[in-house]
């Protein structure tokens, strides 16, 4: 139902995009402090730079959209906060219905970039797997 939209599925999903927020900040964090795995020789030169451009992606969309979903929620002239679990969050944007319509697109194209971005990485993580030939270009043990 609508009510049960506004009431319940709103605020879990603003929770939860705070949630996702701290997560990215802390892997994009710790990735930097970090050295990574070498990437396994079977993978040719292009696969290495699609996989890094993937990631990188990942992580900053990881970011950017809650930072979008925030300024969509801080910003509408209705809005009735961001909760984040047991306190909420202060709306540091002004009301503007304008700029409202400008973060819920780019939240949501943002939203769905980043989707397409996980789908592809695991398309590519299956692909290593179970179609090339050897152990040479499985990424798994990498990522895991």
């Amino acid at each position: 139902s609508t009510a049960a939209k506004f009431e319940w599925m709103y605020p879990v999903h603003k929770e939860f995009g705070v949630l996702a927020f701290l997560i990215g900040a802390i892997a994009l964090i710790v990735r930097r402090g970090s050295a990574l795995p070498h990437h396994p020789a079977g993978l040719a030169a292009w696969e290495i730079i699609l996989s890094n451009m993937v990631q990188y992606a990942m992580l900053a969309l990881a970011i950017v959209v809650p930072l979008m979903g925030y300024a969509m929620s801080s910003s509408f002239t209705q809005s009735d906060g961001v909760p984040f679990f047991v306190t909420d969050l202060p709306e540091l944007l002004p009301g503007n219905d304008h700029a409202f319509a400008l973060f819920a697109v780019a939240h949501k194209t943002l939203a769905y970039t980043l989707l397409a971005l996980v789908v592809l990485h695991v398309m590519g993580v299956l692909k290593h797997r179970f179609l090339d030939r050897g152990r040479a270009a499985d990424v798994l043990r990498r990522m895991l």
